[in-house]
């Protein structure tokens, strides 16, 4: 825990908050609690039967709300700076909030790669002031840069090293065992990794370019071209001693795959993986489905929920990858991949709550508790004495629609516009600071602040997990 700044014990003294949060119901390490929470200087103060005595600059009534601590989104990319005309770090920001999200993790491929000290210290520099909720950059592993990921990794700001083995071009591509085995063995924190076969990817495109439909896309990048690889990575990283993070994971062989080997491989779903489902989501949505690894058939998605009831699944990721809609109207497979997802990934997921797919305090475990056990995050994950002040504050009984005006993104569009849910982000808090206040964006921006975490060393010797 930081030191206590003398204007801090001064307010704690005369019992006088920057914020309390009062009335609510609470997802604490405790278990769920009616209780007050005071906020000083962006941490969490004091707890409990708070209303009578303590005063504060800002007061929310959180009665018939639940508490929860603020939701991390450990995969997104914001496409800044190489493609802002479809999203910045400022709307996508924007999004993250409006959704309930306080915190993300954002991916190397920009133009250009994220790839060595002076890409993610730009990236910091157009993060300052600019940004609604705090974040955090992946640099991009590849044979490029293999003698630098040691020292990358460490780097104020960076989430860690991001891994292509498909779906990626130039130097951000790595998919050689020769070099995936040089780059697991430089550093010590979890490699998040894409894990798709490129080489079957590239034998098997031909399918679709000669029918040119989406339907087929699951067929083209089928299980086989997941597992493959999901397997070849294990295998590396077992041989080097180097920790995992499976990303987007779509299929019932991988999650079976996994399950044998969790001592050092944590696994991420997506919501889409969750709530959309072959061939239904391509018939109705074309392009707007298409995403990598695909929107698979039931079998696919009864085998995630199977596993994330399991506790297999580590983390529950967006995967917020924007394109405009001039650009999902190509012709397929020349239709670039991804969807929206950062500002729809919590009522999504409260939605499946409402109708008992899950618990409320497996969702905080996979949204904000698991990314920060998971990564080595500082002060965020948990509602308790010391820790960060990012709360997400939800109405598990509103009923909205999703439609694609609420969507901040740049390119304004989601999957799931016109659908109906039952549960929604009210109010969104970042170090204190209300930044959403009754589903609406307050007026001055908090400026979001780099996402702190374990020294790679120290995150090394954490048990597995």
């Amino acid at each position: 825990m930081r030191d206590l700044g003398k204007d801090t014990v001064l307010r704690l003294t005369r019992r006088h908050a920057d914020l309390l949060v009062y009335g609510g119901t609470v997802l604490t390490p405790n278990g769920v609690e009616v209780i007050d929470i005071a906020c000083i200087a962006g941490r969490i103060i004091a707890m409990g039967d708070l209303a009578g005595n303590w005063t504060a600059e800002t007061a929310i009534a959180a009665t018939g709300l639940h508490v929860l601590p603020g939701v991390i989104d450990s995969q997104v990319h914001f496409r800044e700076p190489g493609q802002t005309h479809k999203e910045t770090l400022a709307s996508g920001t924007r999004g993250a909030v409006l959704g309930g999200v306080t915190a993300v993790f954002e991916m190397p491929n920009t133009q250009p790669l994220t790839l060595y000290q002076h890409d993610l210290e730009e990236k910091m520099r157009r993060a300052y002031g600019r940004t609604w909720c705090n974040y955090a950059f992946y640099i991009g592993g590849s044979a490029a840069n293999t003698q630098h990921l040691a020292a990358l990794e460490n780097l104020p700001g960076c989430a860690g090293i991001k891994v292509f083995m498909g779906s990626s071009f130039g130097d951000l591509l790595a998919d050689d065992d020769v070099v995936l085995e040089r780059i697991l063995c430089q550093g010590y924190r979890r490699l998040a990794v894409h894990a798709e076969d490129e080489t079957r990817l590239c034998q098997r495109r031909a399918l679709v370019e000669a029918s040119g439909d989406v339907r087929q896309h699951p067929i083209w990048r089928d299980e086989r071209s997941a597992l493959m690889a999901t397997e070849r990575i294990v295998r590396l990283a077992a041989k080097t001693g180097r920790r995992l993070h499976i990303l987007h994971v779509s299929t019932a062989e991988e999650m079976a795959y996994l399950a044998q080997h969790k001592c050092r491989v944590s696994v991420e779903v997506l919501p889409h993986h969750l709530t959309l489902c072959a061939p239904e989501c391509y018939q109705r949505l074309g392009t707007l489905a298409q995403m990598n690894p695909p929107v698979r058939d039931k079998r696919h998605q009864d085998a995630l929920w199977q596993s994330v009831r399991t506790g297999v699944v580590d983390v529950l990721g967006s995967d917020h990858a924007p394109h405009t809609l001039e650009e999902k109207a190509c012709p397929y497979p020349q239709s670039p991949s991804g969807m929206t997802g950062v500002q729809t990934l919590l009522p999504v997921m409260l939605g499946h709550v409402h109708h008992a797919r899950l618990s409320l305090q497996r969702l905080v475990d996979l949204t904000s508790s698991g990314p920060a056990r998971i990564f080595g995050i500082e002060g965020k994950g948990r509602i308790a004495l010391g820790y960060d002040a990012d709360l997400t504050i939800v109405d598990l009984h509103a009923r909205r629609e999703i439609s694609n005006r609420w969507i901040a993104s740049q390119c304004g569009w989601t999957p799931y516009d016109g659908i109906r849910v039952t549960g929604w982000p009210i109010h969104t808090i970042i170090r204190g600071h209300v930044v959403v206040r009754d589903e609406g964006l307050c007026d001055d921006l908090p400026q979001g602040q780099p996402v702190r975490f374990l020294e790679s060393r120290d995150a090394a010797q954490l048990p597995c997990l």
